[in-house]
């Protein structure tokens, strides 16, 4: 995994090289962790260089069951990342639209209307200073 992580274009023939496997143990390994859903090998774009201009995390506040809330943001196109926390928040969603007025009908329109929200807070990003994925395997 830490290899794919650091390229995930990487061949199974130079994994299988760099870990002393066969290049058919190495392909069945990866498979089994993919059909397991353990990991995704999928192409991580720059939003602003696609046409995604503004990206924001939004603090959601629910009253009663999460779940509903958790799944129905979940299901929103331009909701990217959804994590159920403890603290002030119950809900985060990380968000990425193509301008502000897409935000804010996301935010005034969706978001707002799911089930038990009570409140939420919008923490526009101005500049993503760091974001990797390979923070390894244990």
């Amino acid at each position: 995994m830490e290899i794919l992580q650091r390229d995930g274009r990487a061949s199974y023939a130079a994994i299988a090289k760099q870990v002393g496997l066969s290049e058919a143990a190495v392909r069945a390994r990866v498979q089994r962790l993919l059909d397991a859903g353990v990991m995704q090998i999928v192409a991580v774009t720059d939003p602003l260089q696609v046409g995604f201009t503004r990206q924001a995390m939004i603090g959601v506040r629910v009253a009663g069951e999460l779940g509903p809330a958790a799944e129905a943001a979940s299901a929103l196109d331009q909701v990217a990342y959804v994590v159920t926390t403890a603290g002030s928040f119950d809900l985060l969603c990380e968000v990425v639209c193509e301008d502000d007025e897409e935000l804010l009908h996301l935010v005034g329109s969706a978001i707002r209307a799911l089930p038990g929200v009570i409140s939420t807070e919008t923490f526009v990003y101005l500049k993503l200073n760091k974001q990797h994925y390979n923070w390894g395997t244990r």
